[in-house]
């Protein structure tokens, strides 16, 4: 069975962020690590080069594979900041219609930038998705 590619490291998260060249994508990949770790009262972990996550959860697939992820995690990419947020919490595709410019994916939330959307809906995105992710897998 193949390894998992995206382990927890003990990189340092601040200086991933440090190291973003675009200062509006730094600064709020900065807002977004300071309102995560508000709502998980956690530290968080560089997950593979570019993931910032918090908490950790086991699964297993279907098929057998298995392993290690995050229970809430972003990522401030160069295209798009990535919020691995989307759980199908209650009330998910309301807060969504209130957030403002984003597009999804299965479980991603991509953004340009935070100034495009209501801060505030993606606060309570974020504390749904936790609350969710935690009473599913802790």
């Amino acid at each position: 069975m193949a390894e998992q590619k995206t382990k927890a490291t003990e990189k340092s998260v601040n200086d991933f962020i440090n190291a973003i060249p675009n200062e509006k994508k730094r600064n709020d990949g900065f807002v977004i690590l300071d309102m995560m770790k508000q709502i998980t009262k956690l530290e968080p972990k560089m997950w593979g080069p570019s993931i910032i996550g918090f908490g950790t959860y086991h699964y297993i697939y279907d098929s057998g594979h298995e392993g290690d992820a995050p229970l809430l995690g972003f990522s401030p990419r160069k295209q798009k900041i990535v919020l691995y947020v989307l759980t199908n919490f209650t009330k998910q595709q309301k807060l969504l219609q209130k957030l403002g410019k984003h597009t999804t994916g299965k479980v991603c939330l991509y953004i340009n930038k935070l100034e495009d959307i209501n801060i505030e809906i993606l606060e309570q995105i974020i504390v749904a998705s936790w609350v969710h992710a935690k009473n599913k897998y802790e």
